[in-house]
């Protein structure tokens, strides 16, 4: 079954590479959705995919890729559209 999350990620989380290595994450395990930098400072995404795989990347996303030091990731769950293509960085 798909499920939706809609995550907010504080810390050092921009300029550390961190949605490019989410979105690799998310492609290897075979999610959709989208990540973006937000003016604040933190990291916004929204992911889909089988509960399981997302779970994944919300457990990958409390450590970030190396440079980065992730203090707070808030999840809200959300029903899934099916929209999304693939997993893209935006603007």
């Amino acid at each position: 079954m798909n499920v939706r999350a809609h995550l907010m990620i504080s810390g050092r989380v921009q300029g550390v590479f961190f949605r490019a290595y989410m979105r690799e994450e998310a492609e290897r395990l075979g999610l959709k959705g989208w990540v973006r930098n937000l003016p604040d400072g933190r990291v916004e995404a929204v992911v889909e995919g089988p509960e399981e795989e997302v779970k994944k990347l919300i457990s990958w996303a409390h450590r970030g890729p190396p440079a980065a030091k992730v203090e707070k990731v808030e999840v809200m769950w959300e029903r899934p559209t099916g929209g999304f293509r693939g997993f893209t960085i935006r603007a």
